[in-house]
């Protein structure tokens, strides 16, 4: 099987999917990684911008991504950039794939790059004659799901749930692996509060350790 995960930004996949990821990858399944941004200077250094390409390099090795997409669009720009262009680009990507199963960010999120990808991943996967995408999970990134989202726009309310206990140490793993984005207690972006997260969303189901998805097409 084949299964793609779309990432606005690089550990975007992790916070909201790392454990899935380590599970497909446990179970043979051909995984892809396809990051939509990337930094850009004068707003990153130079060397911050030379590390985030070494996390990402390092992120690829640890999971065994089969492939790694870089789009290049810019980050926290993406309404800048034309919605053709960018449905384009997820669409080339899925057609050279071909995917089974699609993973990406989700419509009910404070941040507009996450919501536009998830807009543009649905333009890609449309069920049309040669599309072999058969399912679509929007993964939860937890802070910029629920602490606000646009007016009129519904809350992350997950439909899937995956058993990632024995892959947690894994997502925590990568994580630590994002060295510019990790963040002290009690911020979000903290592999302690990565794990109670996974420990919470597993007491919603009677699992030790969860991630949770919404489940935005799935064709039988």
């Amino acid at each position: 099987m084949k299964v793609l995960f779309i990432a606005p930004h690089p550990d975007d996949e992790t916070i909201g999917a790392g454990g899935s990821i380590a599970r497909h990858c446990a179970l043979g399944d051909h995984v892809y990684w396809c990051i939509v941004t990337k930094g850009y200077s004068p707003h990153w250094s130079e060397e911050t911008l030379q590390t985030i390409r070494e996390q990402i390099d390092s992120i690829e090795k640890f999971y065994g991504f089969k492939k790694v997409y870089r789009l290049g669009f810019p980050t926290v720009r993406l309404n800048t950039v034309p919605h053709m262009e960018l449905c384009g680009a997820l669409q080339n990507v899925i057609e050279e794939i071909k995917p089974d199963i699609v993973y990406t960010s989700s419509r009910n999120d404070v941040n507009l790059d996450h919501r536009i990808v998830y807009d543009c991943t649905l333009v890609a996967t449309r069920p049309l004659p040669g599309n072999g995408v058969r399912r679509v999970l929007s993964y939860e990134i937890g802070y910029t799901n629920h602490f606000g989202v646009p007016s009129g726009a519904s809350m992350f309310q997950p439909t899937v749930f995956v058993d990632i206990n024995d892959y947690l140490d894994k997502k925590i793993g990568a994580m630590r692996l994002y060295e510019t984005e990790l963040r002290s207690l009690p911020h979000p972006r903290n592999v302690d509060s990565i794990r109670l997260v996974a420990k919470e969303r597993g007491l919603c189901v009677g699992y030790e350790a969860a991630e949770c998805f919404e489940l935005v097409r799935e064709l039988m």
